[in-house]
């Protein structure tokens, strides 16, 4: 019986040494929770063996318990780097026939090429629906959808009327407005530049050339004016054509100042439609110069608004404390996709390892309960970090000398009772 309770015990310390290896060699895996294995004493007896002559018969493994303390924490730069501090899980479903719901700790997630986030193992990240104020519309594990990130936001919206206020200079010289051309400088005052979008939301620049051709007759009744401008307006490469009768080509418009500085005609000019360069339907745009002045100050712009509404690109990620997971754009929407979804279980250590830093539910551990993060009984969240592995290098260290020297002294157990038994075969009658 010696021999059978000596290999009892060096199968027990190879089984240890596999689980302290195990865990050595995933002390860099996020996420990763380092096991320990459980031993039980071997005792053969029935109703009739006396207590106090019970000898044991070795020993056993009754299991490699999982061990869930925290991981040591990592900073990050990614708002889609996340770490669950305290109780719980990310819940994940594989992309394959299956539909596989797998739960880890690890919160490294990226977004593939169709807009998904998913892990490292391309499967989802399951997230709770939410409104636009980041309210979850719907709770259980039927409601759960993976997060999908939109690269646009908003509805495009044409622009139809762009106003400018703007101060030009009355001591500007006199120039030749038949010698314009948008590319020379010189052969105009100044320009005023507006963006502007098309019926795609896609940006154009609307600019208008200012030439002054005149100085104004002091002679002219009942108001003088101080100077006559011609108005060259382009949106992109194509000129606009004023939208007046008896005018059928692009051209300028003429505008006239008073001796006070006013603007005194036209104050709005409306343009017949034109076709965006990006192919979008026709457009046509009134132009508001109300306000607009002449004067010795320099040239300038005190007000430019339009009533286009581009779409909307991506600009940045962020997820908060709550696990409201939200899309930034660039007209200024903020967008809540969803929020991140947490699994815990009533016995942990009961989880099905299934490799790659997966856990599955068994009826061990008991079905998944679902929550948010930083509610009763779940851990709370942390974006732009990523949890460690909770192995402690010394302790492994320490904890596999140990097993050697057990594995060591059961060989010497089992080589003693091999001599004894050596020694009892040569033995002559």
């Amino acid at each position: 019986m010696s021999f059978f309770t000596s290999l009892s015990g060096l199968q027990a310390m190879q089984t240890d040494m596999s689980v302290i290896s195990h865990n050595l060699a995933n002390v860099s895996t996020n996420g990763f929770k380092k096991s320990r294995t459980a031993f039980a004493d071997v005792i053969s007896s029935n109703v009739s063996t006396d207590p106090r002559k019970m000898v044991g018969s070795g020993v056993s493994v009754k299991g490699t318990v999982q061990q869930f303390s925290d991981g040591s924490s990592n900073q990050t730069k990614s708002a889609l780097d996340m770490q669950i501090l305290g109780e719980g899980f990310f819940v994940v479903k594989s992309t394959g026939l299956s539909d596989q719901v797998n739960y880890t700790r690890t919160g490294a997630f990226t977004v593939d090429d169709s807009r998904n986030v998913v892990d490292a193992q391309g499967s989802y990240m399951m997230v709770y629906p939410v409104d636009n104020d980041g309210n979850v519309t719907a709770t259980g594990d039927k409601s759960l959808t993976n997060l999908q990130i939109q690269p646009t936001s908003g509805t495009p919206k044409k622009t139809e009327n762009v106003a400018t206020k703007v101060q030009i200079p009355s001591t500007a010289t006199v120039k030749d407005a038949t010698a314009f051309k948008r590319t020379d400088t010189s052969t105009y005052n100044n320009s005023v530049a507006t963006r502007i979008y098309d019926a795609n939301g896609n940006p154009m620049t609307m600019t208008s050339y200012y030439v002054r051709t005149a100085e104004g007759d002091p002679n002219a009744t009942p108001q003088p004016n101080t100077g006559t401008w011609q108005v060259f307006t382009y949106v992109g490469e194509t000129m606009l054509t004023p939208d007046r009768p008896g005018i059928t080509a692009a051209g300028p418009v003429e505008q006239k100042y008073d001796t006070t500085g006013a603007l005194v005609a036209p104050t709005s000019i409306q343009f017949k439609p034109f076709i965006p360069a990006s192919g979008a339907a026709a457009q046509a745009v009134k132009l508001d110069l109300t306000g607009s002045t002449q004067t010795a100050a320099a040239s300038a712009v005190s007000a430019r608004t339009q009533d286009g509404v581009a779409v909307g690109q991506l600009v940045g990620i962020t997820v908060d404390d709550a696990g409201i997971i939200k899309a930034s754009y660039s007209n200024s929407d903020i967008v809540p996709l969803g929020k991140v979804a947490i699994a815990k279980f009533s016995a942990p250590t009961g989880l099905r390892q299934a490799g790659s830093n997966y856990w599955q539910a068994t009826g061990i551990s008991g079905k998944a309960t679902l929550g948010f993060a930083a509610a009763e009984g779940f851990g709370s969240l942390k974006s732009g970090q990523l949890e460690g592995s909770n192995v402690d290098i010394t302790e492994e260290l320490v904890n596999l000398i140990a097993a050697q020297r057990n594995f060591q002294a059961n060989s010497k157990a089992l080589d003693t009772a091999t001599q004894v038994s050596q020694s009892i075969f040569n033995i002559r009658a």
